[in-house]
């Protein structure tokens, strides 16, 4: 049984791996494309349902106009690179809810939702590009696909720990998975976290950047986020890069954007 556990996992690891788009990142999909826009599909109706949109005719245009702008960007660039087959994963939808929450997220397959309380930290279109690029990278990445992997692969994890442990005490076995429930959650979850949303800061640069839009706007935008902090968290404890060390990276990533704003 054991054998066959770590059997699984290894042939899972070897025939479930992917890259990214542009980064090349090997990650792993243990779940197709399809199952996951179902899904994304169901859960974002049931969110739009429950929250009121913006009445904000103005502001909800202009979201979705640069929703739009980005998403025939990318999926312009997907058709010149031989991934003309990727865009039928993604159905693209911009939403702008009352919500005074400085956010903004994105669902699997392209579904969008911007809360109004962010739009003061963008203060214009291309602020708004900033966190659009960067939330549509979040979707053309994969990253949801790859953390509910990464969830799958942890639970295999656990069952095998416990296995190995069968002939320990009871007290043994529960310590060890303690800490392995933490070396989980501080060794993994939370830093690919992190690395997605640094991931999905140089994407949505050059995204933003092949819509039109300058990405060196993206400095400004995250110095403003970063004044708005009430408190700060310590970064390994984050899911989310430090703000100075975001910025510092973004600045690293301006040279490759810039190249697509050029072209």
């Amino acid at each position: 049984m054991k054998k066959t556990f770590l059997f699984v996992i290894t042939v899972l690891l070897l025939f479930s791996c992917s890259r990214v788009m542009i980064t090349g990142r090997k990650q792993v999909a243990l779940v197709s494309d399809a199952e996951l826009l179902n899904m994304s599909l169901v859960s974002y109706k049931e969110f739009i349902d429950s929250v009121p949109l913006s009445t904000d005719l103005q502001q909800t245009a202009l979201v979705k106009k640069v929703g739009e702008n980005i998403a025939n960007a990318v999926e312009s660039y997907m058709k010149n690179n031989g991934l003309t087959g990727e865009i039928t994963n993604y159905a693209w939808e911009f939403n702008l809810v009352q919500d005074k929450t400085v956010n903004a997220f994105c669902m699997p397959g392209g579904k969008v939702v911007f809360f109004e309380g962010i739009l003061p930290v963008c203060e214009n279109e291309t602020g708004i590009a900033v966190v659009m690029g960067h939330e549509v990278a979040h979707a053309v990445a994969k990253h949801s696909k790859e953390r509910i992997s990464q969830q799958m692969l942890l639970s295999y994890g656990s069952a095998v720990t416990d296995m190995l442990l069968t002939q320990k005490s009871t007290v043994t076995r529960q310590s060890v998975q303690l800490l392995y429930g933490l070396g989980a959650q501080y060794g993994v979850i939370l830093p690919y976290s992190r690395n997605h949303e640094s991931e999905a800061d140089r994407l949505g640069l050059i995204f933003m950047a092949m819509a039109g839009y300058d990405p060196a706007a993206a400095v400004a935008f995250w110095e403003r986020m970063a004044a708005g902090e009430s408190g700060t968290v310590p970064e390994f404890l984050s899911t989310h890069p430090a703000s100075a060390k975001r910025i510092e990276n973004i600045k690293k990533c301006l040279p490759e954007a810039l190249g697509f704003y050029k072209q």
